[in-house]
């Protein structure tokens, strides 16, 4: 069976890299609009609702605009990789990971994770949902990206001014991505977010520090990264390292000119006594944390293996 997609908004940074990798898939026929019919609220309709999934690589605002054409009793499934529906009723988060295969291969729509909270999350919210770590910490969540997560207008910037290494930002607080980790984790409290970009185009790190010796029935640096190998045992594209202090890598590298992939690497550093851990998680901002993500979703509700065509 071939799959009709849509991709509304296929001329941004995460529509465009969606659209050349479904171009090559066969399970897949792509509804296209040329230039002018973009913009056209009539034409998008009747691409939107003769899509049997329609993937919204959108602003927030046009993304609320697109569900309210779809029919509702129409076929049309959709995956939002906008931040407007993650924690809407009504809508699946997809983190097939976290909240189910079925769930997702069940799902009218479904909100595509945000970059960010794909590391978070996928560290935190397995270990606290075992109990293995405290609902009601204050967690902290240190993360840098490629400037790719920004868009067109930052990838401009950052050729434009080619001396900037490092930019941090939301440095008052109210990130948009600080509810779905809070919500999705099932924390109590929102966490500190602390975002910055970094001179590559592509490639993240997420670090969650942990105060292990002063948290409340906290497991060991060990038990967790067991319990997150065995959470993740199986998977295809989320790999928990061995960081065992023997084992242990010296330093994690982001790399300019790194490669695009779909995988989700982990790491759990623990201090000599216990005390203290380093949680770690090293992804591709465009492929696991936007693009990736949405075709893993989409091989799911399509009913193929969830790993088709990602780069793992």
């Amino acid at each position: 069976m071939v799959h009709r997609v849509f991709i509304d908004g296929a001329i941004g940074t995460t529509g465009l890299e969606i659209g050349e990798r479904l171009a090559t898939r066969p399970e897949f026929a792509l509804i296209t609009l040329d230039e002018a019919s973009r913009k056209d609220a009539t034409a998008r309709a009747e691409a939107l609702n003769a899509a049997d999934v329609a993937i919204l690589c959108l602003p927030d605002d046009a993304a609320r605009e697109a569900v309210a054409m779809v029919d509702p009793a129409g076929p049309t499934r959709i995956i939002d990789a906008s931040t407007a529906h993650r924690t809407a009723p009504g809508w699946t988060y997809g983190f097939p990971e976290i909240v189910g295969r079925e769930a997702i291969a069940a799902a009218r729509r479904v909100a595509n994770p945000g970059c960010y909270p794909t590391g978070f999350l996928a560290l935190l919210a397995p270990l606290v949902g075992a109990g293995l770590l405290p609902r009601d910490w204050p967690y902290t969540v240190h993360a840098v990206s490629g400037y790719s997560g920004g868009g067109k207008a930052l990838i401009e910037r950052f050729a434009r001014e080619p001396d900037i290494a490092w930019r941090g930002y939301a440095l008052g607080g109210g990130h948009k991505h600080v509810a779905e980790m809070q919500r999705i984790a099932g924390l109590a409290h929102p966490p500190v977010f602390s975002p910055a970009v970094v001179a590559a185009h592509r490639g993240m790190a997420v670090e969650v520090p942990l105060a292990l010796a002063a948290m409340p029935g906290a497991a060991s640096p060990a038990a967790l990264r067991d319990a997150l190998a065995a959470h993740y045992a199986g998977s295809r594209v989320v790999r928990v390292h061995d960081s065992e202090a023997a084992a242990a890598p010296d330093e994690l590298l982001l790399r300019r000119g790194a490669a695009a992939s779909d995988a989700l690497d982990l790491f759990v550093f623990g201090s000599a006594d216990d005390g203290q851990a380093r949680m770690v998680a090293l992804l591709d901002n465009l492929g696991k944390g936007a693009s990736g993500a949405a075709i893993q979703s989409l091989n799911l509700m399509a009913g193929l293996d969830e790993a088709t065509g990602l780069i793992v």
